[in-house]
């Protein structure tokens, strides 16, 4: 009879290798985000926004200012030019200058289908870089006046 003692089992050794789930769970995650916002990023609507206070644009590239009052009376560049007259007058720029951008500066009472118009015409003279000039809101106004009472302050 053997005294000593009693018979172990043996002992499990370290689990040495990395749990990859979370990883990929992460992983799968991401490329779902990617996969809906890629699309977002590429469909964006460019506007000329003025420019304020908050924030200074870079260099504005050339520009051309196409301007519709609501009574109908057209301007390029602050001159007043016939409807008949524009689609040379925007040739005759777009040759000079091919990489003029229209600034389109267009009454709000305005109806959509003249706007288009005027856009259709530059882009046949071909002109394709085409912006909208719109007139900061309240809010914006507002906001730009709260800014300049807290600089006043400081």
């Amino acid at each position: 009879m053997a005294f000593g003692r009693f018979p172990r089992a043996v002992q499990a050794k370290p689990f040495s290798d990395i749990n990859v789930t979370p990883l990929v769970d992460v992983m799968l995650v991401l490329l779902v985000i990617f996969i809906l916002t890629a699309p977002l990023l590429t469909s964006a609507i460019r506007l000329d926004l003025p420019q304020s206070k908050a924030a200074q644009a870079g260099e504005a590239p050339e520009a051309l200012s196409l301007s519709l009052k609501a009574s109908g009376e057209l301007f390029i560049n602050d001159k007043p030019v016939t409807l008949a007259a524009l689609p040379t007058a925007l040739e005759q720029l777009a040759i000079q200058r091919p990489n003029l951008e229209v600034q389109l500066r267009v009454d709000q009472s305005v109806p959509y289908g003249q706007v288009l118009e005027l856009m259709g015409l530059a882009q046949q003279a071909g002109l394709s870089r085409i912006g909208f000039v719109t007139a900061p809101g309240m809010d914006a106004q507002k906001a730009d006046q709260k800014a300049d009472q807290k600089t006043l302050m400081r």
